[in-house]
């Protein structure tokens, strides 16, 4: 499933700017929740304001999502944070959003850092098949920053 949009939580904007979220070397981790989560990017900020809404661990999906291959690039003034599409084998869940999370140990914690979500059905959930259940990023990246030089 092609994601649309992610939206940064602002807390991860202060975190970049201030150091703590580093985009470049940072580990990150996909985690997928469920209608239950009611997103509030202005006020969530680490992994234990998602953490009850995580989908359970079954039906091809593992509590605390999987570690991301990604990138942080730069071309002329718009930089670019990217992933390869994450894929979960014989999924069987229900969910609603993708989270990405900067995981500082070899596991989550409650105070590691939100980055972005994205609404992966617009309304309602998805259920699995049984079947790769796969979240990749949209044409332009996960999210941008653009500047104007």
């Amino acid at each position: 499933m092609a994601a649309g949009n992610f939206t940064l939580y602002s807390n991860a904007g202060l975190q970049i700017g201030q150091g703590g979220i580093n985009l470049s070397t940072g580990t990150f981790v996909m985690i997928l929740v469920t209608t239950a989560y009611t997103p509030a990017p202005n006020t969530d900020a680490t992994y234990a304001n998602v953490s009850a809404n995580e989908i359970a661990t079954g039906g091809g999906y593992t509590v605390g999502g999987q570690v991301m291959s990604t990138t942080w690039t730069l071309s002329t003034a718009t930089d670019t944070f990217n992933f390869t599409a994450v894929t979960w084998s014989t999924f069987t869940a229900v969910g609603r959003y993708a989270v990405i999370i900067q995981r500082a140990g070899a596991s989550l914690a409650s105070t590691d850092k939100l980055v972005a979500y994205s609404d992966l059905t617009g309304s309602g959930s998805f259920t699995g098949g049984g079947l790769n259940f796969m979240v990749a990023p949209n044409a332009s990246g996960a999210f941008t920053l653009t500047h104007t030089p």
